[in-house]
This record gives C-alpha cells, sequence and structure tokens, in this order.
C-alpha cells in the first residue's frame, strides 16, 4: 500500500490498545510477502483475498519456564498456553475493535506455528502461513537456526498470534538481516536438540521434531532449542 492509502490514526490506535491489553510487542506485515520467490510456506491471501494487513501481537514467554528444561516440561507446556490463551483474549478483542470498524478480521493460531495436530497440516506439518515469517516482515527481529522468530529483547521467547483483516494499516519494513548475527558462529540450539532435528545445514525435520514432541512427550513441549539459546536465556548460558 501506498502512504496515502494506509490509515495511521486506526494503526496507532489498535498498537495501544493491544499494548494496553498486556503486548509486549506489536507489528503489521504486508500479506503480500507471502507471495515472494524466498517464500515457500502456505499464502493467507488463498485464505482472505481481500486481506490488507496482518497484524502480529506477542507476548514473552517468562525464563523461569525454561530453567527447569529438560526436567519440568510440564511447567513450561503450561506457561507457554498460557501466553497462548492470553493472546487469543487480546486478538479477540482487537479483531472485534476491526469489526466495529467496518473492517473483517480473523485470528490465526499461535499452535499453528508449532506444527500443532489441531491446526497445521498432517502431511506437512505446516500452517495456514508463517506467523514467524509475518513478524520477520513486520520488522519485528529476524531467524535463529533454531528456525524461531529472534527478537532482540527476548530472543526466542516470544509467542504470537496474528489478525488477519482488510483494514488498510501502516505497515512495517522487515529487518535487514534474515538471520540474526548472534548465531552466525554458534550451534547451541543444533546441539541441545533432542531428536536432532535441526541440522547444521540450516534445514529443519518438521516430522522428527513433531514426533517427539506429540509421541515420546506425550504432547508436552519441548523447548529446548531455546533453553540453549544465549539470546533467550543470557544469564543461563554464560552470555
Amino acid at each position: 500500500m501506498k502512504e496515502n492509502e494506509w490509515d495511521k490514526n486506526l494503526t496507532d490506535r489498535i498498537s495501544t490498545m493491544a499494548k494496553e491489553l498486556g503486548a509486549d510487542i506489536t507489528g503489521v506485515a504486508d500479506p503480500q510477502v507471502f507471495t515472494s520467490p524466498e517464500y515457500q510456506g502456505n499464502n493467507p491471501l488463498t485464505l482472505l483475498p481481500s486481506l490488507k494487513s496482518i497484524i502480529l501481537i506477542g507476548v514473552f514467554i517468562p525464563k523461569g519456564a525454561f530453567l527447569p528444561l529438560p526436567g519440568g516440561r510440564g511447567l513450561y507446556t503450561n506457561t507457554l498456553m498460557a501466553g497462548t490463551a492470553t493472546l487469543r483474549v487480546m486478538a479477540y478483542h482487537v479483531a472485534r475493535e476491526l469489526e466495529r470498524e467496518g473492517y473483517i478480521a480473523t485470528i490465526a493460531p499461535s499452535e499453528g506455528s508449532e506444527f500443532g495436530y489441531w491446526y497445521a497440516d498432517k502431511n506437512t506439518f505446516m500452517a495456514d502461513f508463517s506467523m514467524k515469517y509475518a513478524a520477520y516482515s513486520a520488522g519485528l527481529g529476524s531467524f535463529g537456526k533454531n528456525h524461531l522468530f529472534i527478537s532482540d529483547a527476548f530472543g526466542s521467547r516470544v509467542r504470537f498470534t496474528a489478525i488477519l483483516t482488510d483494514a488498510p494499516l501502516q505497515l512495517g519494513t522487515r529487518s535487514e538481516t534474515f538471520i540474526h548475527q548472534a548465531c552466525m558462529n554458534c550451534s547451541a540450539c543444533i546441539d541441545a536438540c533432542p531428536p536432532k532435528a535441526l541440522k547444521h545445514d540450516g534445514t529443519i525435520s518438521r516430522e522428527g521434531c513433531a514426533k517427539y514432541m506429540f509421541e515420546t512427550l506425550g504432547g508436552l513441549r519441548c523447548g529446548m532449542c531455546i533453553r540453549a539459546c544465549p539470546l533467550s536465556c543470557p544469564d543461563e548460558n554464560g552470555v
């Protein structure tokens, strides 16, 4: 969208509303980025052709949830899901506000980005679109070798939801660096991955990651690639 086509006042109001509801990080991505040849996932425009803006709302996951890992996975999973529940409520209020303004809005599930059996494709383990790529495209951060989004303030300890809307909001500008600079000479997340799903060549076995979580751990979440990350838990990793 051109500058004179987006609604700055509505953008500011939505951002303020999200933060008043408890969001730690917010941004808006251009859905057209999902048509880029560099992007290899599913495209949200196929679900909502009138889509003009993808609103990202994120909350940080408390560091204490990671410290007991690999023990205490029940604590970690419960804390993670509390973040998810919080995001759902925030996004619901924002979506309703957008519709009161005459636009349409719907909420993308946070679980879709972690190969969740409820939302992701059962064969590809991919969500309807990459929320992490949307956050990157909104200028909120970059990626790590763990294939997770990395924010400057919280590392990978960020949980996102997204609101798809036809509201013409002010779009963010994506980060210049795709892989976080600190990751270049680091392989802590790869070395810590229990099922060895993260590879040194930069690829990930989605099936291996999902199988470990949903079969080996019985549905509990792993979190080891975040626990080992110096950007996510700096004090505990010698940084």
